[in-house]
């Protein structure tokens, strides 16, 4: 299992979701790419940008495995509880000027991934996604 760990977290959303497709875990998926990108960039901003209070020197770790024709990415974070499953998903049939603002983000991630997993352990946000993959590159 590959971890990776950031603190302080502000600003450097961008520099974390590079951190994770450079992964060789993440880098030898090349058709899934696309979908844990968008669902990792999604995941990291939030944390980034909400999970902790203004000033904060917050931190997120990140747990990648590949196995057994899956890859999981863990997303850990010691901020406010909030579990994004908990949402309303948006209803996706309305014209873009009739949605509510928010939750596309998570309406995403739970349609491109496998599973989406959200647990409290230890005072932590714990969101695991999973993704099938193929063996092809």
């Amino acid at each position: 299992m590959k971890e990776l760990y950031f603190q302080p977290i502000a600003q450097r959303a961008e520099e974390i979701i590079d951190a994770i497709l450079r992964t060789p875990e993440v880098a030898s998926c090349p058709k899934e790419s696309y979908a844990i990108h968008l669902v990792c960039e999604e995941l990291v901003v939030n944390v980034v940008s909400y999970a902790y209070a203004d000033e904060a020197e917050g931190y997120l770790k990140i747990q990648i495995e590949k196995a057994d024709g899956m890859i999981a990415i863990r997303f850990i974070d010691g901020g406010v509880a909030f579990n994004p499953l908990e949402r309303d998903m948006p209803d996706v049939s309305l014209s873009m000027e009739e949605r509510q603002i928010g939750g596309l983000g998570i309406f995403l991630t739970v349609q491109m991934m496998d599973e989406v997993q959200y647990e409290r352990i230890n005072n932590e946000n714990v969101v695991t996604i999973k993704k099938r993959i193929s063996d092809e590159k």
